[in-house]
């Protein structure tokens, strides 16, 4: 995802310098182009050995060595780079940025980059807390760079409290976010419903699908890097939820609706992907089950349809696009929907086609709007996230 992009890594000098070997393995995977920059402190923690043969680049720590690519590196270095992480950030590195001081290779880059800079603070807490770092963190906020906010918990120094880095794969989502995708969302707010709902029978037994929610994550995710403001209303999920995206967490179908509903109106973009159970019970009074045998007859009834309750009530400018899981007659049943739900786009995929439907990291898809059908191959789950927004940002232009 990142092919194409150049990252710079400046790592100071904080015991967290090991988990950017981490972090550039991680860059490396997504086709990235990574150079790292180490203060002299930070060698203290980590060889640079570690991280030329992970980049495959010199590690420069020496503002004056003479034995590197570059005529002039930390101008040449930053006019390549698409985005500069700093982290660990410690809070000498922080003060000589928020002062304009650069005294060393990472900090006259620092000075040298017009890409944007995220900055990783790492450091006791007590450092932390200390209101020249507090105000030295906002004078970097002022000047444009992004401040990852620290985690909480045991310290190297065996402190517990703020101060300690996040983990790699939050560093690398933070880069994902600022990087990955051209930003032709950006402004737009974007409802997604993911996951399956599911219907209490019983304090036990409920009625529910087989949704893994894998693909409204996808879409979810796919937005939010596009620069797009995304709520994600889920369902039961055993996936990780992608970061910058705000989460509703409901289970019935009655609470996704009434979810739905509540951000509705401010919805630019409304992309239905959940799995809502067709039915719940009517009531589950003692009274009111039938037992035949050892069996529980419930009178179930149908639940909301939300999608046509979006339908019914989209407001002119707003985006529509639901799902179709069809067994047969999947064109046909799908257009049918699609006109009759008032929807701009439906997603259509066939519970008889291998590697498509529940439970798989694959899908098979065919695009449908007023205007045309769009069949599309075999592919990944995210793949098809990003066909589907490609498809929506086409046609609101």
């Amino acid at each position: 995802m990142l092919k194409g992009k150049t990252v710079i890594l400046g790592v100071t000098g904080s015991i967290a310098a090991y988990k950017i070997a981490n972090l550039a393995s991680m860059l490396i995977k997504q086709h990235a182009e990574v150079h790292v920059i180490m203060t002299q402190n930070a060698t203290n923690f980590i060889n640079p050995i570690t991280f030329e043969t992970l980049t495959n680049h010199k590690c420069l720590v020496d503002t004056f060595d003479r034995d590197f690519e570059f005529h002039v590196a930390h101008v040449n270095l930053a006019e390549q780079a698409d985005v500069m992480l700093i982290a660990p950030a410690s809070a000498n590195v922080i003060g000589k940025l928020a002062g304009g001081i650069a005294d060393d290779m990472l900090t006259t880059t620092a000075m040298a980059c017009r890409a944007p800079i995220l900055v990783s603070p790492a450091m006791n807490t007590n450092m932390f807390e200390n209101p020249i770092l507090i105000d030295n963190l906002k004078k970097l906020q002022s000047y444009g760079f992004e401040i990852i906010e620290p985690d909480t918990g045991m310290l190297a120094c065996r402190d517990v409290g703020k101060g300690k880095m996040p983990e790699p794969d939050v560093l690398l989502g933070h880069i994902m976010h600022t990087i990955a995708k051209d930003k032709d969302l950006k402004g737009k707010k974007v409802l997604v419903t993911a996951g399956p709902t599911q219907e209490a029978i019983d304090p036990v037994r409920v009625i529910t699908n087989h949704s893994t929610g894998k693909m409204g994550y996808a879409i979810a995710e796919d937005a939010m890097l596009r620069g797009a403001d995304v709520t994600l209303i889920t369902g039961p999920c055993a996936i990780e939820p992608p970061l910058f995206v705000d989460i509703c967490p409901v289970v019935s179908a009655q609470e996704m609706y009434e979810a739905v509903d509540s951000y509705r109106e401010v919805s630019d973009i409304i992309i239905m992907s959940a799995a809502v159970a067709d039915y719940r019970p009517k009531t589950t009074s003692p009274d009111k089950i039938k037992k035949t045998d050892d069996e529980q007859m419930i009178t179930l009834v149908r639940t909301t349809d939300i999608l046509q309750s979006l339908g019914d009530k989209k407001r002119v400018g707003q985006f529509l696009c639901g799902f179709s899981m069809e067994t047969e007659n999947l064109l046909e049943n799908s257009r049918k929907k699609l006109e009759k739900k008032n929807l701009d786009l439906i997603v259509a995929n066939s519970l008889r086609t291998e590697g498509a439907g529940f439970g798989t990291d694959t899908n098979v898809i065919t695009l449908i709007s007023p205007e045309e059908e769009r069949e599309l191959p075999l592919m990944s789950k995210r793949e098809a996230a990003a066909c589907i927004l490609d498809v929506i940002v086409e046609k609101m232009k």
